[in-house]
């Protein structure tokens, strides 16, 4: 009995923290996200033609999230019915949008108004009990082009 206790307590402590954790950090990014609209990410390999760039530069971000108790839960209970694991999903969702504004960052530090060439790559870089996810890593990086107008 004392066991399903502790279970519970766990339950609910785990549900209770990690959701006010990941409510701060939503709005940390969205506030982030705001001050970085400026910087332009471009997806193609090359900049626009009728940009030539008085220096461009490799930048990245890197942000490695942890999966609360809560989440691993809820993703095995999913294992075993099947479906999407939207716990999960939100782990990835704020991961990839931390790395992104980190590379900005970096390019900002630079001087760059924009990102050429993005990609982002992702890891499970720790397994937990039977191999579920315990943490993720999300890598985005570029090329940062800072235009002649600007000093770094």
């Amino acid at each position: 009995m004392i066991d399903i206790i502790i279970f519970i307590i766990l339950l609910v402590l785990g549900y209770g923290f990690g959701r006010l954790l990941e409510t701060s950090h939503y709005r940390s990014i969205l506030r982030r996200e705001q001050a970085f609209r400026g910087i332009l990410l471009i997806a193609t390999r090359t900049p626009p033609p009728d940009l030539i760039p008085r220096k461009i530069q490799l930048v990245a971000g890197n942000v490695v999230i942890s999966v609360d108790y809560f989440k691993r839960f809820l993703a095995s209970l999913r294992n075993i019915f099947g479906g999407r694991v939207q716990s999960y999903e939100s782990l990835l969702d704020r991961a990839r949008r931390e790395a992104i504004l980190r590379m900005k960052a970096e390019a900002r530090a630079l001087g760059a108004d924009m990102v050429f060439n993005i990609k982002l790559e992702t890891a499970s870089i720790y397994k937990g009990h039977k191999n579920t996810i315990g943490a993720v890593e999300v890598l985005a990086y570029g090329t940062a082009c800072v235009p002649h107008n600007r000093e770094a």
